[in-house]
C-alpha cells in the first residue's frame, strides 16, 4: 500500500434486505486529502461514510485504516469524527462545554481543555463566544461549533455528511471557503458528502461520483468536468448536450448530421458513441457560417449569460451565450475540436442530454404538487 493512503475500502457490499446500497465499492483515500463523495439521493454516499465511521458494518469487504483492518472496531475507537447535517449540539450546554465534551470524556485536565477549546474557537472564528448558549447562535455559528467540537479530539479524518445543506446560499458559499481553509491549515483528511455539484467542484482535491451504489468516476474536479466517463457523470456535473454519434475514424466523429474534427481516438471505425458538448463551449453565429443550424425555442436570462434552447433536427440543445437571441431566430453553431468529448456507450446512454425533457420534468413536478 502507498505510504500516504490513510483509508482503503476494498470490495465493500452493503444491503438492506433485498436493496443493495453499496455494490463492490473499492476506494482509497490519501492522508491530508479533501475528497468528496458526490451523487443524487440514494446513491450510497452517506452509507460509504457510515462504513468508514463504523456506524454501518459491510456485508462483504474490508475497511483498512493506516494499513490495519478495522471492520470490527467500534466507532468511538476509530480515529475519525463525524459532522452530520443536523449538528447534534447539546442545547443545555454553552459553546465552551459543547466543544469540551469529548475532551472531558477523555479525562483531559482543565488546563488542557481550556487551551484546546480556545484554539478551536480561534480556528473557526468564534473567539469570544465560549459562554454563549447554543440556541442564541445562527445556523452558520452552530455549524462552526460542531466543527470545533469534532476537531477538538484531534481526529486523523473528519467525515462531513451534507453539513452545509441547511444553510442559505451566501452562508453556504462562505462556509465552503472556511472549511477548505480549515482543512489546509490543519492538514488532516476531510471526507465530504454532498449532492451539490458546484460544492464538490469548488472544494475538493478529488471527487468520487456515485450512482446506484456504484462508483462511476474518480478524479480531480477538472477531470470530472472536462472528461466525464459516461452520460450520467456528464449530465450530473453541470449542463451537457449528450448526443448519439459515430466515430468515422480517429479524430473524426459524425453527429447532428455533420462530421466534426475532434481530439479523441482509439474507438472502433463506425463505433456508436456518446458525444458530450458543454453549453458554454458552443459559439453562436449566423446560419450560413455555422457547422450546423437550428431554431431558437426558448431563451432565459441568467445574469452572466443567456440560456438558449435550440432545436436542431428534432434534438433540443442548450447553449450559454452572452449574446441575446429571440425565440424563432435561426442561428448557426460553431463547435471547435477541443469542445467535443467522445464517450463509450453505457447503461446511461439515451437517458440524458436532450433539453426537451427539461421543461417536461418541471411540468410533471407541478402536477404532483397540485395532486398533493
Amino acid at each position: 500500500m502507498e505510504k500516504d493512503i490513510i483509508i482503503d475500502l476494498k470490495n465493500i457490499d452493503v444491503s438492506y434486505g433485498e436493496n443493495k446500497i453499496l455494490d463492490n465499492i473499492s476506494l482509497y483515500i490519501r492522508d491530508k486529502e479533501f475528497i468528496t463523495l458526490l451523487g443524487p439521493s440514494g446513491c450510497g454516499k452517506t452509507t460509504t461514510l457510515r462504513v468508514i465511521a463504523g456506524f454501518t458494518q459491510p456485508d462483504k469487504g474490508d475497511v483498512i485504516f493506516n494499513g490495519k483492518k478495522i471492520n470490527k472496531l467500534p466507532p468511538y475507537k476509530r480515529q475519525v469524527n463525524t459532522i452530520f447535517q443536523k449538528y447534534a449540539l447539546f442545547p443545555h450546554l454553552n459553546v465552551f462545554e459543547n466543544i469540551a465534551f469529548g475532551l472531558r470524556l477523555k479525562k483531559k485536565s482543565d488546563a488542557e481543555i481550556k487551551e484546546r477549546v480556545a484554539e478551536m474557537l480561534e480556528l473557526v472564528n468564534l473567539k469570544g463566544f465560549s459562554k454563549r448558549n447554543i440556541d442564541s447562535l445562527s445556523g452558520g455559528q452552530q455549524q462552526r461549533v460542531a466543527i470545533a467540537r469534532a476537531l477538538a479530539n484531534d481526529p486523523k479524518v473528519l467525515l462531513l455528511d451534507e453539513p452545509l445543506a441547511a444553510l442559505d446560499l451566501k452562508l453556504r458559499k462562505d462556509m465552503q471557503v472556511e472549511l477548505k481553509n480549515i482543512q489546509q491549515k490543519l492538514g488532516i483528511t476531510f471526507i465530504f458528502v454532498t449532492h451539490d455539484q458546484e460544492e464538490a467542484l469548488s472544494m475538493s482535491d478529488t471527487v468520487v461520483v456515485m450512482d446506484n451504489g456504484v462508483i462511476q468516476q474518480i478524479g480531480t474536479p477538472q477531470d470530472i468536468y472536462n472528461e466525464p466517463k459516461n452520460a450520467f457523470v456528464a449530465d450530473f456535473i453541470g449542463e451537457s448536450n449528450i448526443l448519439d454519434g459515430v466515430m468515422k475514424e480517429d479524430f473524426r466523429a459524425t453527429f447532428a448530421g455533420h462530421t466534426f474534427q475532434c481530439l479523441d481516438k482509439g474507438f472502433g471505425t463506425g463505433e456508436a458513441v456518446d458525444v458530450v458538448i458543454r453549453p458554454e463551449d458552443i459559439v453562436v453565429t449566423t446560419p450560413d457560417k455555422g457547422m450546423i443550424s437550428g431554431t431558437v425555442t426558448s431563451v432565459t436570462f441568467k445574469g452572466v449569460h443567456y440560456e438558449i434552447i435550440v432545436d436542431i433536427r428534432g434534438f433540443k440543445w442548450m447553449i450559454q451565450s452572452i449574446h441575446e437571441q429571440n425565440v424563432g431566430d435561426k442561428i448557426g453553431l460553431v463547435i471547435e475540436p477541443d469542445s467535443i468529448h467522445i464517450m463509450k456507450k453505457s447503461i446511461y446512454s439515451g437517458k440524458f442530454g436532450d433539453y426537451s425533457s427539461f421543461s417536461d420534468e418541471i411540468d410533471h413536478l407541478s402536477d404532483i404538487e397540485e395532486e398533493e
